[in-house]
């Protein structure tokens, strides 16, 4: 390992790109501590201090951004608003025929569809940060938690200030997007991914004193311990795979031949990555969302409702709340994967270049065959997400964690992810130069 590295350290090339790659994550990680204008500093750290932070679909943003959402920081919004347009944007494919032509015209095309991503992005990000200042406002980011520090969050309310608050958030979710081409195009690795991985990797020292402070010492060394078995277990999910063999007959174009090899169709057990995760919280947090809007005014009773989705979707340490938090996973795993792998297009593929599988037919049976495995794998991929997603959940109830818990959730599936993929690019450019990689 300490060879590998000398040799990362030699290699000119690669030390500029990794060099490069370090100083926009520090750029990043400095611009989400910096506050918008007209914020009030030192009552956005008090209300930090004091209070345990949100729930729901405002946790998961906070994790996404660092910690920089609570903050009300320029960087407040993260890279939320470019991943649920690329969601978006992805999901119109089986919609909009115009977005499932640009996506088959190759690069020309994947670059228009770039350029729609963008643009989704930023009004995303107008939508999210005008949403973000009205919370700020009324003094409900918190949670209403009764801290007087966390009604008085902004030091102006007048429009043109929060108009200004707005446009500076989403300046800061434009930068971040430049930042991640840069990364992608000049560092290691995917620029958006690595920010990312950034975000929820600054958030994990706290975390791990949180528990150290609230159950002491053993109570943290055993939480390591189980957090160490639970990466070793997504890393070997997230390796493993089916792979379905595929021949190629020989055929003559001209005067050469092509054809005549055997490869394989790579399908993962997990082949749906984190976004389940992020629907089902999505989705969770509704409920609450139209729960606080139609709270009852001072000295009333609040309806039945309200009180039933207060008492088992407020938090996320009810029963009622991980059953079905666990069954939207199951769900949107194999929605997603539907979308995003297409049998009948990959048999067809197969079948113009003169592939099969050996003992099936080209053609129909060929998209029914890979139907039928990519069903029966997904199964157990999306019950390993959802087992994954519960870790959080039940460290909540269990240690007293928050649920920006490390070892488990969207953050070890992005974690695991994301390195995995960076070391494979840092390994293959030592093995372009050196023929020795970083892997053994």
């Amino acid at each position: 390992m300490f060879s590998a590295i000398g040799r990362i350290i030699r290699t000119p090339d690669l030390r500029r790109k990794i060099a490069f790659t370090l100083g926009i994550i520090i750029l990043y990680r400095m611009g989400a501590h910096v506050p918008s204008p007209f914020v009030d500093f030192p009552n956005v750290q008090s209300c930090l201090s004091e209070s345990a932070g949100t729930q729901g679909l405002l946790s998961l943003v906070n994790l996404f951004s660092g910690g920089a959402l609570l903050q009300l920081s320029i960087f407040a919004l993260g890279v939320m608003p470019y991943i649920t347009a690329t969601i978006i944007t992805q999901l119109l494919r089986v919609v909009i025929p115009h977005f499932e032509t640009l996506h088959k015209e190759g690069q020309a095309g994947q670059a228009k569809l770039t350029q729609y991503t963008r643009y989704l992005t930023i009004a995303l990000a107008l939508l999210q940060s005008t949403t973000l200042v009205t919370v700020a406002r009324s003094g409900q980011l918190f949670g209403g938690t009764g801290i007087a520090a966390c009604e008085q969050l902004l030091t102006n309310d007048a429009w043109w200030a929060q108009l200004l608050m707005i446009i500076t958030m989403t300046a800061g979710t434009g930068l971040i997007m430049w930042f991640a081409e840069l990364v992608t195009e000049r560092g290691v690795g995917n620029g958006m991914s690595l920010l990312i991985f950034t975000s929820i990797a600054a958030s994990f020292p706290s975390a791990m004193m949180a528990i150290w402070n609230a159950r002491g010492f053993e109570v943290f060394l055993l939480v390591i311990a189980v957090g160490l078995v639970v990466v070793a277990l997504v890393v070997f999910v997230e390796q493993s795979q089916r792979r379905i063999p595929v021949q190629y007959a020989k055929r003559m174009v001209g005067r050469r031949t092509y054809g005549g090899t055997n490869t394989y169709i790579p399908i993962k057990v997990n082949m749906a990555g984190v976004i389940p995760v992020i629907f089902a919280s999505s989705l969770l947090y509704l409920p609450l969302l139209v729960a606080q809007f139609n709270q009852p005014a001072a000295g009333q009773e609040p309806a039945g409702w309200v009180v039933w989705i207060n008492n088992y979707f407020s938090t996320g340490d009810n029963p009622l709340y991980m059953a079905v938090y666990f069954l939207l996973i199951i769900g949107f795993t194999y929605f997603y994967v539907a979308i995003t792998f297409n049998p009948v297009e990959v048999a067809d593929n197969m079948k113009k270049y003169g592939g099969f599988i050996p003992g099936i037919r080209a053609g129909r049976p060929t998209a029914e065959y890979l139907d039928y495995v990519l069903t029966r794998i997904t199964l157990p991929g999306s019950i390993y997400l959802g087992l994954i997603a519960l870790v959080p959940l039940v460290a909540l109830a269990t240690v007293g964690a928050n649920q920006n818990f490390p070892f488990g959730g969207a953050s070890i599936l992005i974690i695991v992810g994301v390195g995995l993929e960076t070391v494979k690019q840092i390994d293959a450019q030592l093995q372009q130069r050196h023929y020795e990689g970083l892997l053994r």
